[in-house]
């Protein structure tokens, strides 16, 4: 009876403020102050390495916790634009008080860019609840295998920091693959329970040194491959697929668990079918030669500027209305020459003359 009673308060509330969400209004007395929407004020802002920055945040209400593993939906205004990304807590899976983001500012990276240089305690962000699938399974494995690579290595932290946390004392190997030492954010805690975990190993690898380690077999033999050992891997599209082969190689593939931060949208070149046909933004009134890109990618090239979030198909922000032509979604393969069709600009390439409402 009090859950009804609570709806019905908020839907008469939420008319009342009609034309606007009633956090349109509440936010203009205090943006912690909301309704329905999940904000975090920034408590700490930590630069751990030269390109990253360790967000603490304290949350409203509304956060619910989130599961190791899992990301949220960060948004911030910058110059009146609403910009979307999606990060993974670092910290232990639970339902606390607190969230620690750690994010990599990547040089084409407005909005980690903007959370590493303009973020200061007090700033409030907007959050969404946290989702995915990428999580520990509630029987926790007899032995665990985290890899990760770069900005990856946030949601495997959360895993191990969470099997810590609950005095799990199985064995559990984490693998890291950073350009430099200088670029592993949290070195001195892993190296910290790589001493006192006596089922902890932790093991760094870096790419851009006078030796460089890259991916190979021997990474993982002897831990991954042993039965019944749970692989999670986050990381770069070369280091996944590396690790993918490798499962694929031991046999254990139904064993490994992924999660990536980015996909890879680099057009898919066959010689029985060039790319062919013409891009025309119609709300724009530009046209230009389709050179195989997503719309997305081809959108920003002609200077314009279609609102997105993840650029990986997950969060719909850069759905826009296909009016005429073919495009390929390229997570699936799939063709799609329905006119008036509502498509993840993102993630579909066109595929000769296309229209699209941008």
């Amino acid at each position: 009876m009090a859950s009804k009673i609570a709806r019905l308060v908020e839907t008469i509330v939420e008319a009342t403020a009609t034309p606007y969400p009633v956090d349109r209004y509440l936010e203009l007395i205090d943006p912690m102050i909301t309704w329905r929407d999940t904000r975090a004020k920034v408590t700490d802002v930590r630069l751990q390495t030269d390109r990253s920055v360790t967000l603490t945040l304290r949350p409203t209400r509304q956060w619910s916790g989130h599961r190791a593993g899992q990301y949220i939906e960060v948004s911030v205004v910058v110059d009146g634009v609403r910009h979307r990304r999606f990060f993974s807590p670092a910290n232990a899976e639970q339902k606390a008080s607190e969230i620690e983001l750690t994010v990599t500012a990547h040089s084409g990276g407005f909005i980690s860019r903007y959370l590493r240089e303009q973020t200061r305690p007090g700033t409030v962000l907007t959050l969404s609840s946290a989702t995915g699938e990428f999580v520990l399974p509630d029987v926790r494995p007899d032995r665990t295998v985290l890899v990760s690579g770069g900005s990856g290595i946030t949601p495997v932290l959360s895993m191990l920091r969470t099997l810590i946390v609950e005095g799990h004392d199985r064995p559990v190997t984490f693998v890291h693959y950073a350009r430099t030492p200088e670029d592993v954010p949290y070195r001195a805690e892993l190296d910290a329970l790589d001493r006192t975990l006596n089922h902890v190993d932790v093991r760094l690898h870096y790419t851009r040194t006078d030796t460089p380690e890259h991916f190979h077999d021997d990474h993982l033999d002897g831990v991954a491959d042993v039965d019944g050992a749970q692989v999670f891997l986050c990381g770069p599209p070369a280091l996944m697929n590396a690790v993918r082969e490798y499962a694929d190689r031991r046999d254990l593939a139904d064993r490994l668990h992924t999660e990536a931060f980015t996909v890879d949208t680099s057009p898919v070149l066959d010689p029985d079918q060039p790319i062919t046909g013409d891009v025309t933004y119609t709300a724009s009134d530009v046209t230009t030669p389709n050179d195989g890109r997503t719309l997305l990618e081809q959108a920003e090239a002609a200077g314009l500027r279609p609102e997105y979030g993840c650029r990986m198909g997950i969060c719909f922000s850069c759905t826009k209305v296909r009016k005429t032509g073919c495009t390929r979604n390229i997570l699936t393969g799939e063709l799609d020459s329905e006119p008036d069709q509502h498509i993840q600009i993102c993630v579909n390439a066109p595929v000769g003359d296309v229209e699209i409402e941008v």
